[in-house]
């Protein structure tokens, strides 16, 4: 019983530590978007944040 409970929290574990990889990438892609000199970068990081928001949105609506 116990190996399963060891499951269901490395589970839990992984699923938070993927949450916060994909909160901080894309807090540091609107970050980048609002601070970036080059119009370059700040149109790349506004193209990067499309892309994730967008399979975001796609993957709720399954």
């Amino acid at each position: 019983m116990s190996t399963a409970l060891d499951m269901i929290q490395n589970g839990a574990f992984a699923a938070g530590a993927g949450a916060v990889l994909y909160s901080s990438t894309v807090t540091a892609a609107a970050i980048t978007a609002l601070v970036s000199r080059s119009a370059d970068r700040r149109r790349d990081a506004r193209t990067v944040l499309t892309i994730l928001l967008r399979a975001r949105n796609d993957a709720g609506r399954r």
